[in-house]
């Protein structure tokens, strides 16, 4: 073999090895896929949901793992890693912003499937979530993105979206076996009356993805507002002494936005409690300033913190910025 031969055998190795590490770097450092994301901390584990995900094929929901909220492992759902799969719970397509909470038991996802609401149950975070009887929750409108919540007086509300010249935010209370809405249950709570929530004056203004927190006995309602294409989709919240409303804007919204959080499309996540007691906020952003899809999952942390009207406000710090990754 002649020098110049053997030179050039030697420069294709190394550069194949270093094709190679960079296709392994960045399998590692891959970005979760998730939209409208929600994080479910049990036994010393996170587990993430959203709607989407890597490999999707819109067969339901998929589930992933960790221990530290930066690695994750998955999907590792207990279907082909899916922790809820269409033909086991209703619907067959649209399957939009779970959210999984653990009740008398049991581990509950309540979901968007079909443009309509319904809530399936598990023995496990992993699944397989299922409904015994397979049906979507009362309405006569489309619904989506529910938020189950259980007050301290053992009242259950389901906060959610009701299309309706608009995407606008609802409550209407449970039954108590969860099965269904209490009949003639459902009030109108929030729509898009302020600039930051409607940034391009469309004729369809929306209000989505919510959260509800308790706190000192005030309730805490956070949601997102524009179309989540827009750059402008950003997170604000409104407050109320009782869990019906009515509500008074947060003078100070939107607590999270693209002005705060380097990042466009930021919103439609959920609040949960970490493993030292510190509260966290998980949503979505755009990929980048020419796409929207797909979605990517970031975690910010979040706090109570005294008000000039005496009054606790929540505040966020960009600095604590976690981008979930796969291994």
């Amino acid at each position: 073999m002649t020098r110049k031969l053997f030179i050039a055998v030697l420069l294709s190795i190394f550069i194949s090895a270093g094709n190679s590490q960079n296709k392994e770097s960045k399998a590692v450092t891959s970005q979760v896929e998730l939209a409208d994301p929600t994080i479910f901390f049990h036994d010393g584990t996170y587990y993430l949901y959203g709607t989407g995900g890597q490999g999707n094929t819109g067969r339901g929901f998929l589930v992933y793992t960790s221990t530290d909220m930066q690695t994750w492992s998955g999907p590792c759902g207990k279907t082909d890693g899916y922790a809820l799969v269409k033909g086991d719970a209703f619907g067959t397509t649209g399957f939009w912003a779970p959210q999984i909470f653990h009740y008398k038991g049991k581990f509950y996802m309540a979901y968007t499937a079909n443009e309509q609401l319904a809530i399936a149950e598990s023995d496990s975070p992993l699944g397989p979530f299922k409904q015994e009887t397979i049906k979507q929750l009362s309405g006569a409108e489309k619904q989506i993105d529910p938020y189950i919540f259980f007050d301290e007086d053992g009242k259950i509300y389901l906060y959610h979206v009701r299309l309706i010249d608009g995407n606008n935010l609802y409550v209407a209370e449970m039954k108590e076996d969860l099965s269904d809405i209490k009949p003639g249950s459902g009030e109108l709570c929030i729509k898009a009356s302020e600039y930051w929530e409607n940034t391009q004056s469309v004729p369809w203004p929306v209000t989505e993805g919510p959260t509800i927190l308790k706190h000192k006995g005030l309730y805490y309602f956070f949601y997102s507002a524009n179309d989540f294409r827009n750059i402008d989709y950003a997170v604000g919240y409104a407050t109320s002494t009782s869990p019906t409303g009515p509500w008074e804007k947060y003078s100070g919204n939107p607590i999270i936005s693209r002005h705060n959080i380097p990042e466009n499309g930021t919103g439609h996540g959920d609040f949960f409690y970490d493993a030292d007691n510190n509260l966290q906020y998980v949503f979505h952003m755009h990929p980048s300033k020419e796409r929207t899809n797909p979605r990517k999952t970031l975690i910010v942390k979040a706090a109570f913190v005294p008000g000039e009207s005496g009054i606790d406000v929540v505040e966020v710090y960009p600095e604590t910025l976690i981008y979930p990754v796969l291994k």
